[in-house]
């Protein structure tokens, strides 16, 4: 069952960073810092929009239109973090314990 649990853990810690990396590469960006003509830097982009955006679209659809502020990603930020804590608290515990 450890397996299973560090398995989890990995999985969102990776989502984890790949969250705050779309974040941080939507800010440069929006304010024009990396060269988006560059098929490297696009590719990037892209892999993290597709990578991100299924996590996003449920959240979006429910949080109101902030005008231009996307505060999604701080969701799923939240979300990750209470399913970390609750795994490794609460559900840990109650298998190993």
């Amino acid at each position: 069952m450890l397996a299973v649990i560090a398995t989890l853990n990995f999985i969102i810690n990776i989502a984890w960073f790949l969250v705050i990396a779309s974040a941080i590469f939507s800010w440069l960006y929006a304010f024009n810092v990396i060269n988006v003509n560059n098929s490297a830097i696009n590719m990037i982009g892209r892999s993290l929009y597709q990578l991100t955006e299924p996590l996003y679209r449920p959240i979006r659809r429910v949080l109101p239109d902030m005008g231009g502020v996307d505060l999604s990603p701080l969701v799923v930020l939240v979300i990750l973090y209470f399913i970390w804590y609750l795994l490794n608290t609460t559900i840990a515990a109650a298998l190993l314990g």
